[in-house]
């Protein structure tokens, strides 16, 4: 029997169910019914108190929108994986399931979770529609940086290449954001500036942030991040860095030999040339009448 069939015959029983696949893999289930159950090899647990307000679907394009409350447990969703940024942009599939028949579903939401809140033992999440990434902007500027993101498919630079991606072992940290080596003396100075930092052991494994300043201090290398990471790093733990990019053509010519590749546009006027007017003498070059 069909789920509209089960609801037409005036006594039900229905539940809903949601299934949330953070960005590292992991699944969580959950169920507002009073046991747990099971189908396409989730698990949906019943002792999370996760319950979802009403939820609003329209038919243009606007998004759809919904929040999911539930409760933090230590075989769930924690305050710490919260703090860490783990849930966020998880993927979100929410199906109306009649319990006594799992196999009679039907799924109500696709989506991400957006917003993310914890307070007094329990969770706020926001869960965005399918529609949410029409609001991302699509197209290329015109603009003299490269609008490429490092090491991506338009980049085309292998990060994986000697001397664009190092592993090394924690020696000091401070805060969760600044980091001190003595073991990456072979690195140019500045050559992990704007670069990626991912941590690959230890309580905060798996985060990832940017580098906003590389400097060599006392004789030793100093990476300091844009904000701490938000789980505790410690010694001995290993990070991966990555270099960085300033998105100039001379660095992508000169660091990375990529220079085929740069997806700027250098050679745009600017504004001094925007604004001059014939005259009669002197060259109009394209520089300032004034220089």
């Amino acid at each position: 029997m069909s789920l509209q069939e089960h609801l037409k015959g005036g006594l039900t029983t229905v539940c809903r169910c949601w299934a949330v696949t953070r960005r590292d893999g992991r699944v969580f289930g959950f169920t507002d019914h009073d046991e747990a159950m099971s189908f396409d090899g989730v698990e949906f647990k019943a002792d999370t108190g996760l319950t979802a307000s009403a939820l609003q679907q329209v038919t243009g394009l606007a998004v759809d929108n919904s929040e999911a409350v539930g409760a933090l447990s230590g075989d769930a969703v924690t305050e710490a994986d919260i703090n860490a940024g783990r849930f966020d942009g998880a993927e979100v599939v929410a199906w109306l399931v009649n319990w006594r028949d799992v196999s009679a579903r039907e799924v109500q939401f696709k989506g991400s979770i957006g917003e993310l809140k914890r307070a007094d033992g329990a969770f706020h999440a926001e869960l965005r529609g399918l529609s949410e990434v029409l609001n991302t902007p699509v197209g290329r500027v015109y603009q003299k940086p490269c609008q490429a993101v490092l090491g991506d498919a338009a980049c085309c630079v292998d990060l994986s290449a000697a001397g664009y991606r190092t592993e090394v072992v924690v020696e000091q940290v401070e805060d969760a954001r600044v980091f001190r080596f003595t073991t990456l003396a072979g690195f140019d100075d500045r050559w992990f500036e704007r670069g990626r930092l991912e941590v690959r052991t230890g309580q905060a494994e798996g985060l990832v942030a940017m580098v906003k300043n590389d400097r060599v201090v006392d004789g030793k290398r100093e990476i300091e991040l844009w904000e701490e990471l938000r789980m505790p790093v410690e010694t001995g733990d290993v990070v991966t860095i990555e270099a960085g990019c300033d998105k100039r053509i001379e660095t992508c010519r000169l660091k990375y030999q990529n220079i085929e590749n740069f997806q700027g546009f250098p050679h745009i006027p600017g504004e001094d040339w925007l604004m001059t007017y014939p005259q009669e003498d002197g060259a109009n070059d394209g520089g300032s009448r004034y220089a």
